[in-house]
């Protein structure tokens, strides 16, 4: 068995090719193919984050918006760049969205990766301390985000407040109990796999991560993920851990699935993200379902992980989308052994 969610990038452009053209148009599109997936009976609703970009930028907003349309999918991101982020306000944030979807926040976070602009985390106040890379300064506001869902006091109360306090410090609030075992991070690399199992967060791996041998993209994303479940056994955590791989797979089911995505066999990319990293992109899938099949059944990756995330072409539209999660749910989950 394995959940089945989709991820968004919420692409829009006034191209009036796309269905999505403005800000608004993928926002309200958001909410309504999460209300659609959940009927369709698929497990989660994900968007990825990005700044200075027409895409999805601001989650909480979108998230809460979901969560209260909607009963019992899974709502969450993959990923949120902490090189953005105040970890305390997005404490604030996050419980407030997942008390809104009753704890159905599954909340993706990372370092991030290259942006439309140079180092636009400066640009929202950020800066990496001496010595510190903007990788680390990254880390360093995930695991401050990470002490504070706790729920530990913290913070010494004026004596004379406006409304009484309670007793002892305070905390930051409004805090959603259990969440903290609901957040992810978005590894690109094995040692980031490692790090996020030692910190007990679950794993969110994408179709891009470092070229650490060489081999094809699932196996070595296959080969992060077995690390990650060692370090978490190392770790001596209590709980089984999550992990999710996101791909895009389209079932060629109609004329409509063939005009748009039957034009060949995709194949892994080499690329660097930036000028020292060399990286390694997964390939989509694309066939009759019988082919598709089978083609999955060799993605070691896949099979690795619990959660598979669906990236969709968001700017066709809301009634191709939920037709491309039907497509897999309907012709190629049951024969997987996903359903």
């Amino acid at each position: 068995m394995k959940k089945i969610g989709f991820l968004s990038f919420g692409h829009w452009t006034p191209s009036p090719q796309s269905q999505a053209r403005s800000a608004a148009d993928v926002l309200l599109q958001s909410i309504d193919l999460a209300v659609a997936a959940e009927e369709l009976g698929a497990d989660g609703a994900y968007f990825r984050v990005h700044h200075f970009a027409r895409q999805l930028a601001s989650p909480f907003p979108l998230l809460a918006a979901v969560g209260a349309k909607t009963s019992r999918i899974e709502i969450g991101t993959a990923v949120i760049d902490m090189r953005y982020e105040n970890p305390m306000y997005m404490i604030e944030d996050a419980g407030a969205a997942d008390l809104i979807a009753r704890g159905r926040l599954q909340l993706g976070i990372s370092r991030g990766s290259p942006e439309q602009v140079i180092d636009g985390w400066r640009y929202f106040g950020y800066q990496p301390g001496e010595g510190e890379t903007d990788a680390d300064m990254g880390r360093r506001h995930a695991e401050i985000f990470l002490d504070m869902l706790r729920g530990q006091g913290f913070a010494q109360p004026n004596p004379r407040p406006m409304f009484p306090n309670p007793p002892g410090l305070l905390r930051l609030e409004p805090l959603s109990e259990g969440l903290r075992e609901r957040i992810w991070w978005g590894a690109g690399s094995n040692a980031t796999a490692v790090w996020a199992a030692k910190l007990g967060m679950n794993l969110q791996s994408s179709t891009l991560k470092s070229d650490e041998t060489g081999e094809a993209f699932h196996v070595q994303q296959a080969a992060q993920i077995r690390a990650y479940r060692a370090a978490w056994k190392e770790a001596g955590h209590t709980r089984e851990p999550r992990v999710s791989v996101s791909r895009s797979i389209f079932a060629l089911v109609d004329d409509r699935d063939r005009a748009y995505f039957g034009n060949g066999q995709e194949e892994d990319q080499i690329g660097f993200i930036d000028e020292r990293t060399r990286a390694i992109f997964g390939r989509g899938y694309a066939a009759d379902p019988e082919k598709l099949i089978e083609q999955l059944k060799t993605d070691e990756a896949i099979a690795e992980a619990d959660t598979l995330l669906l990236t969709v072409p968001n700017q066709l539209g809301v009634a191709y989308n939920a037709h491309v999660i039907e497509s897999i749910l309907t012709h190629v989950a049951p024969a997987m052994g996903w359903r």
